[in-house]
């Protein structure tokens, strides 16, 4: 079974932030009792960096029109999406990771966006190769880039 990259994002300043609100939730920032906190939750008691930092993970990946938002894996999506644009910017795992603490102040470990990162790539090769056998060149071709632009 493997584990999904959001599995292992994990909100910085855990254990503050939870004493500041005064309630109790997971340290995985893709958790359901912590996507309540951050999507209907009273985030008044936070910090002002905290609390914009808050806000702002939930603008970008929270903001869904669908009705069983924040459980319908769109903000999965959106933070694999933001961690691929990351990557494509030539930032390695570390650097990811200190963008992404400073942007929204979570974090993950640099192993595991290597791993995520080979995963990704390992699909796009078998992507490629299926393409081509099936005769799709355009299919192929844009495999082919992704796969150079996660491999830099």
């Amino acid at each position: 079974m493997t584990v999904a990259v959001t599995d292992k994002i994990y909100v910085k300043n855990h254990r503050q932030i939870a004493s500041q609100l005064d309630t109790r939730f997971p340290k995985s920032a893709f958790s359901g009792a912590t996507l309540d906190i951050l999507f209907t939750g009273d985030l008044s008691e936070l910090n002002e960096a905290t609390r914009d930092s808050v806000l702002e993970f939930a603008e970008d990946f929270l903001d869904c029109s669908c009705e069983s938002n924040p459980y319908c894996g769109h903000p999965e999506e959106k933070f694999v999406e933001y961690l691929l644009d990351l990557r494509a910017q030539g930032l390695d795992p570390e650097s990811m990771v200190d963008v992404m603490t400073d942007d929204y102040m979570v974090y993950a470990y640099p192993g595991d966006l290597y791993s995520f990162l080979d995963d990704a790539i390992r699909t796009l090769e078998a992507v490629e190769e299926l393409a081509d056998v099936d005769g799709r060149p355009d299919q192929a071709d844009r495999a082919s880039r992704k796969k150079r632009e996660l491999s830099r």
